[in-house]
């Protein structure tokens, strides 16, 4: 199988080392040149443009951080390498930027599928992301192999932007979750209660989420380094739910609050780090 991809941030890098891992011929394209040079010693193709990059694949991988940055890099291309290809976008976008994708793909004759992904850097690297697609089940199922190589269980939600949809519903759950849990786990520790005295009773509850121990010790210790999922993201992610949402006359109120915190979070110098970093802003929210 031969794949494009192009933007190799965290996530991208980990799913190339993943495919290359998997034995699949994978090219590249990133915007950044110094990004990929780790991905060409592990036997990554290097392109010089994403025009090359799509010319000589047939499926292609876009993983960049936001629709800006992907229509950027599509108005590189010319319009008629996209006939017949089979682009997959897997970032965080809205409905209606996926929508729009879509259409300027079909315009070009390719064909588009978006597959936005469940997971972080572990799962990337072991092939076992939550895969969530949406488009036609004719690219979908074109799709599968390579999909069954980056999650062991894709999900083919529906149309385009219903994929979308669901990974804005996600993120959003990640944004609320994590900040519950920072905000408690600030009260008890303000009260001089034992975090483990604490952690057993969450533990035992109907409350328990896997996601709360999995950030307990960078919380705890403010380590907030090698992140899997930086700040700036979840704060981007929170903002893109906000403007869906009220598109749709959802009450946000609840996320209104946590994208306050999450921009004093941003405002600490900690875009770059690890989401758990949103316990700074609980403790310099005072």
């Amino acid at each position: 199988m031969n794949i494009a991809l192009l933007g190799t941030g965290l996530m991208g890098q980990a799913l190339v080392e993943h495919l290359l891992a998997e034995g699949q011929s994978v090219s590249v394209y990133n915007r950044t040149a110094e990004k990929v040079v780790d991905l060409q010693q592990n036997g990554a193709l290097v392109t010089d443009t994403a025009q090359e990059a799509l010319l000589n694949n047939d499926i292609c991988i876009l993983m960049l951080s936001d629709a800006v940055a992907i229509h950027a890099v599509l108005n590189s291309i010319d319009k008629e390498t996209f006939k017949d290809k089979l682009i997959i976008q897997m970032g965080t976008i809205s409905p209606n930027e996926s929508r729009s994708i879509h259409q300027y793909i079909s315009e070009r004759h390719g064909r588009y599928l978006e597959c936005p992904v469940l997971g972080s850097l572990p799962e990337a690297r072991s092939g076992t992301l939550i895969l969530m697609a949406g488009g036609s089940s004719e690219d979908y199922n074109a799709a599968l192999p390579l999909l069954q190589f980056m999650g062991k269980d894709p999900r083919h939600i529906g149309d385009i932007g219903q994929g979308a949809t669901l990974k804005l519903a996600m993120n959003q759950l990640i944004a609320g979750l994590t900040s519950s849990f920072a905000l408690s786990l600030a009260l008890v520790d303000k009260e001089g209660i034992e975090t483990e005295k604490f952690m057993s009773i969450v533990r035992d509850s109907a409350l328990y989420a896997p996601t709360f121990d999995k950030k307990l010790d960078r919380m705890l210790s403010r380590d907030f380094t090698r992140p899997n999922f930086p700040t700036k993201h979840l704060a981007k992610d929170t903002r893109l739910f906000l403007s869906v949402a009220q598109q749709l006359n959802l009450e946000t109120c609840a996320l209104e609050g946590i994208n306050q915190l999450l921009d004093k979070t941003l405002d600490q110098g900690l875009a770059d780090t690890d989401y758990s970093a949103i316990m700074a802003g609980i403790t310099k929210a005072q």
